[in-house]
């Protein structure tokens, strides 16, 4: 089974050529559990299965089973648009086998995803020093980020693992950011939030009211809330963080590829003094899942704590150039994920790329002004970045789940309701440059 065969390859091939052509790609439906295990019943046996019949069960049965975030149509959640490019890169990175793990083993891997990293960090104005890895995703990078800002505050402050510690997050902040300090017993101070924003002068004073103040070694500020795209007042932050000597992280996940558009570049002032930042480039940045891009101002603090001691791993530690991106976060074995948006950037530049990003942007500028022209529809707030939530006037929960399965079985849209202050309401989450107004247009139609 592990000899070369001519017709595998081509069967896959064929299934790989025939998806890239799709244009545009199908929304597909949810699956059933009874019939999809009824597909699958009996086929993982002793003696296998023609390989033609495996790929038409996958291709008539699994895959329709999956809703495609890569549609046009997917505008839930946060959907993923990688380049063409992008995805026949991944398939070289699948097929030699690529590993990123060490210097010693991956170099000419390594010293390309370094060169992504090098140009995000240049755009978020972090020093020439800043480095990191590539992780799978936004929790990952929250997750190894803070662990780092905990160990770090422990020896600063000569404590062990006994002393409490805290670091202040907003009521806004995503979900992995308050289960990343439940896994490494750091506890929150929870900062209330004005408009859905974390400011620097609600942190000062959540700070300065606390009666445990040198227990808080932390703060996390967002670059672009998942529910509604709102960037914290990154600036006011980290001259809080700045001021009472905090680890400042920033969860940059979804907005962060905004830092490549020159129309909201301005709103990101302040991330240059973030100590780490994560940015999920399978997200806003078009490259396939799964990639993020997890990034600390001074990476040797990450070495001193990711750094992975056994004897068999030492030599991976003897060269003198040696850059291992298992020393920058909590994992051992890592597939090179950052490559495919290394050939996809090389070959396409970054201007495309800033294109491609200021077309979501303006996609959510021309919806909500669709929505303030609207006599049912009413915009819940003015978007800064592609996220864009509304109302239906005089609608309740059940209407707007009714229409959500409604939108997907007729295949014209994947738009699931949200919450919003205790309302349930409809988000548009825009990234695809291929969605189109005429299709925004048909949604809204729908809700007439």
């Amino acid at each position: 089974m592990h000899q070369y065969d001519a017709s595998l390859v081509d069967l896959v091939f064929d299934y790989m050529r025939a998806r890239l052509q799709y244009d545009p790609v199908p929304l597909d439906h949810p699956g059933d559990g009874d019939k999809l295990r009824a597909h699958l019943d009996g086929l993982l046996n002793e003696h296998g299965n023609d390989p033609a019949e495996v790929m038409k069960l996958y291709d008539q049965h699994l895959s329709r089973a999956v809703i495609s975030a890569d549609s046009p149509r997917y505008l839930s959640f946060i959907p993923c648009a990688p380049t063409k490019a992008a995805l026949l890169f991944d398939m070289v990175v699948s097929c030699a086998s690529l590993q990123g793990i060490s210097w010693l083993e991956a170099a000419g891997a390594i010293a390309a995803e370094n060169q992504v990293l090098r140009l995000i960090s240049d755009r978020a104005g972090l020093p020439a020093t800043a480095g990191g890895c590539f992780v799978s995703g936004g929790s990952a990078g929250n997750l190894s980020a803070l662990v780092v800002a905990r160990d770090t505050a422990r020896r600063k402050h000569g404590v062990d693992a006994r002393a409490r510690l805290r670091i202040a997050v907003s009521d806004q902040a995503h979900s992995s950011i308050i289960n990343t300090l439940n896994i490494i017993g750091v506890e929150a101070l929870v900062v209330p939030t004005e408009g859905h924003r974390l400011t620097g002068e609600a942190l000062r004073a959540a700070i300065e009211a606390d009666d445990d103040r040198p227990s808080i070694i932390g703060v996390v500020a967002t670059a672009g809330t998942t529910n509604a795209g709102i960037i914290d007042d990154l600036a006011g932050v980290a001259d809080v963080a700045g001021h009472f000597d905090l680890w400042f992280h920033v969860d940059g996940a979804y907005g962060g590829a905004g830092l490549f558009a020159p129309s909201v570049r301005d709103r990101y002032q302040g991330i240059e003094r973030a100590d780490s930042f994560v940015v999920d480039p399978h997200k806003w940045l078009f490259a396939p899942f799964d990639c993020a891009a997890l990034i600390y101002r001074k990476p040797w603090l990450a070495k001193g704590v990711h750094t992975q001691d056994a004897s068999y791993l030492d030599c991976l530690h003897t060269e003198g150039e040696e850059w291992n991106p298992t020393d920058y976060a909590y994992h051992l074995t890592r597939r090179a994920r950052g490559l495919p948006l290394w050939f996809s950037l090389a070959v396409h530049g970054t201007e495309a790329y800033t294109d491609a990003i200021e077309e979501g942007l303006r996609l959510a500028r021309d919806t909500a002004q669709l929505i303030r022209e609207s006599e049912h529809l009413e915009l819940v707030r003015d978007p800064e970045l592609s996220a864009v939530v509304f109302r239906r006037k005089g609608w309740g929960s059940h209407d707007y789940y009714d229409w959500s399965h409604r939108l997907l079985a007729g295949q014209v849209g994947f738009v699931t309701p949200t919450g919003w202050e205790g309302e349930t309401v409809a988000r548009f989450a825009f990234l695809h440059p291929g969605t189109s107004m005429a299709m925004v247009r048909e949604i809204l139609a729908t809700m007439a």
